[in-house]
């Protein structure tokens, strides 16, 4: 579950995440199926199109955010997002008819696509050649999409967490990293600092996103809250799985719920380390994943059944907020002179 090469095989008998050595020759391209695919355009543009869309349809609360970064920036968060999403689909789409083997063949296939297509070979696919102009784009560290695709590859073969600790090993390629491909594209003045900020902000989302999906959680055979916390609130999984919140159920939900915003805390300062056009976007989502936890208070903790969302009208105040100084920094980063070649400066 997500925040966003050649996976190897899970070691989970011993709690560690899939090795993710990077893959040798690459497969045959393989297409998107059904004449659609085959009619559509093939070029940069569609495949940034495409992404944009998973992006609407998926990740409504962070797209929203992301209509107040300038267009320029705004494409290649659509790249990371449809690279993630697109993952996490193959692993974790409940309509999916493919065995748990097959999910990994088809994570596992994909990942080898992208990585060849970064040593420049053909890549005939619906989202990857966006994903793969990002990358080269920014320079962005290709071990943070190992990093991922070996927690994609986790939630196959791994269905709970014993500790914090080992959670946080999960969400170090689940989220963390998510932060960190962020960074570049959002500008920072110190990014070595920024960085851990936005790994703190993935952390948060993440950790935001198990406490609101518990429900689906367990519809996928998992849990993502750690077992130690279970045990510490004498919450059993299946007391997760009745729909019922009894009050060992509230308190750990309460607890987790702080355990977010201790991340959120974390990451705060960061977004004023980003340049001014970039802050709306991050205040945004910001307001709006933490939000989340606020409707899971007000439901009083119930996520057993289905899942808590921020009104519409709030997702639209709180970016209305911050729309003004969005459009406020795009003119300023535009208010710029172009001096005359072998004019002297200063």
């Amino acid at each position: 579950m997500t925040a966003t090469g050649d996976l190897g095989q899970a070691r989970a008998a011993a709690g560690a995440a899939p090795t993710v050595p990077r893959p040798g020759p690459a497969p045959a391209p393989r297409r998107a199926p059904g004449p659609a695919w085959d009619a559509e355009p093939r070029t940069l543009t569609s495949a940034y199109e495409r992404c944009r869309r998973l992006h609407r349809r998926h990740g409504r609360t962070y797209y929203l955010a992301t209509l107040l970064l300038p267009a320029w920036k705004r494409r290649h968060v659509h790249a990371l997002y449809g690279f993630t999403r697109y993952a996490d689909e193959i692993v974790d789409d409940l309509g999916s008819d493919l065995g748990r083997a097959e999910q990994a063949d088809a994570l596992r296939a994909w990942g080898a696509r992208f990585f060849a297509g970064l040593r420049g070979a053909p890549c005939d696919d619906p989202v990857l050649p966006a994903v793969l102009h990002t990358v080269r784009a920014f320079d962005l560290d290709v071990g943070d999409f190992e990093k991922f695709l070996g927690s994609m590859a986790t939630d196959l073969v791994r269905d709970e967490y014993a500790t914090y600790d080992d959670l946080l090993g999960y969400m170090e390629g689940s989220a963390a990293v998510i932060g960190t491909m962020m960074t570049p594209i959002l500008e920072a003045s110190d990014p070595r600092r920024a960085r851990g900020h936005a790994r703190q902000l993935g952390l948060a989302f993440q950790i935001t996103n198990f406490v609101r999906d518990v429900a689906e959680d367990m519809d996928r055979g998992r849990v993502y809250l750690p077992m130690e916390d279970l045990d510490r609130f004498g919450v059993r999984r299946a007391d997760l799985a009745g729909g019922v919140v009894t009050p060992a159920v509230r308190d750990l939900l309460a607890f987790e719920v702080e355990r977010a915003r201790a991340h959120y805390r974390a990451a705060g300062p960061g977004i004023e380390l980003l340049v001014p056009s970039s802050r709306p976007c991050i205040r945004t989502a910001f307001a709006l994943y933490g939000g989340i936890l606020d409707e899971v208070e007000r439901a009083g903790y119930q996520v057993l059944r289905g899942r808590v969302r921020v009104p519409r009208r709030r997702r639209l105040a709180v970016a209305g907020r911050n729309w003004a100084a969005a459009r406020r920094a795009a003119v300023a980063e535009r208010r710029v002179s172009v001096p005359a070649p072998g004019a002297r400066t200063g």
